[in-house]
């Protein structure tokens, strides 16, 4: 892994407590004979799906996606859903160039993520080159439309960019984790600014989305965080045996195509949004003005919501980014 790519100090044994009860031995090997046959028929149809209409295609993997992880024993709440909408134009609204696509950007946990993401936004992942080469699944990724990027080549850099950007400039919704690395949740990293640059050159909207994990009584849940030395199936029984687990995912609203021009400020206010994790940001987001303050990137503050549950936890960090993160947890890095 090079050293510059980003890294995490969150490890399993710090970082994947789940305040919440056990769902115990049996329900959790039920949910994995019951979730895995289900991911690997998804796995397997997506690429039929190509010949089918672009709202067919959404409304088939939406339904996918929240079967798989209710199989798992997560139960999916989606916040702002209905004052900011879900759909392709109700991703961006008036906000977006008619024909443009709309860069998703969200925090990063776990694998979970993406089928979660793919619940309320189904889209063309970003995800990185190696994962091409996976036996099966490598090739059905590509197929259906996954974008792959070098990440350990710097000099690669300028062409993913405009890969991307031309699949949001042909109208495509991409699904981006711009922290580069997965996080346990209670503590998030900085945004890489590459993939926000794609955005700019393409004149496409931006997306914020926040996703949390949570135990029953609404305490942040790291079960499903994926990072330092830990494996997959060490990860995904975690999840199968945690009771009560709660994906949230929190649809912030859009940031318009244009708002900035640079794309580390874009970062920033898309960063921020994430981090506070607010419904809303004043009365003009509902008329589709703006909800974000152009000098410094800083959304308005005036109608946080004010609920805890919409804040950062504490850190359960000592020293961030001072150990870096195994290679094992950058197999969901995209």
């Amino acid at each position: 892994m090079s050293a510059w790519l980003p890294a995490a100090p969150c490890t399993p044994r710090d970082c994947s407590r789940h305040p919440g009860p056990a769902a115990g031995t049996a329900t959790g090997a039920g949910r994995l004979l019951l979730g895995i046959p289900l991911v690997l028929c998804g796995a397997l149809l997506a690429p039929l799906l190509a010949p089918l209409g672009a709202a067919v295609r959404d409304r088939l993997t939406r339904s996918w996606s929240r079967t798989v992880l209710r199989a798992f024993g997560l139960r999916i709440t989606v916040r702002g859903a209905g004052e900011y909408g879900t759909g392709a134009r109700g991703a961006a609204g008036a906000v977006a160039p008619r024909g443009a696509g709309v860069l998703v950007v969200a925090n990063h946990i776990s694998w979970l993520d993406i089928p979660l993401l793919a619940a309320v936004f189904p889209g063309r992942m970003l995800a990185k080159s190696e994962i091409r080469r996976w036996p099966l699944l490598g090739a059905l990724a590509a197929r259906g439309g996954t974008l792959f990027v070098e990440r350990e080549r710097l000099r690669a850099l300028p062409d993913a960019v405009r890969t991307l950007s031309g699949a949001l400039g042909a109208g495509s919704r991409v699904i981006a984790f711009p922290e580069a690395c997965t996080w346990c949740g209670r503590e998030q990293g900085r945004f890489t600014s590459a993939v926000f640059q794609a955005a700019v050159d393409a004149g496409a909207a931006v997306r914020p989305v926040r996703i949390t994990y949570r135990a029953p009584d609404g305490e942040p849940s790291g079960a499903p965080a994926f990072v330092g030395d830990d494996t997959l199936p060490a990860s995904l029984w975690r999840v199968v045996a945690a009771g009560g687990l709660i994906a949230e995912i929190t649809l912030l609203p859009p940031i318009p195509a244009g708002h900035h021009t640079d794309r580390r400020a874009l970062a920033r206010t898309a960063h921020r949004a994430i981090t506070y994790g607010a419904l809303a940001y004043g009365a003009g987001a509902r008329g589709g003005a703006a909800p974000y303050a152009r000098a410094g990137g800083v959304p308005r503050q005036t109608a946080f919501a004010s609920d805890r549950a919409n804040r950062s936890a504490p850190s359960v960090h000592q020293c961030v980014n001072s150990i870096r993160a195994a290679d094992s947890s950058d197999l969901t890095r995209s």
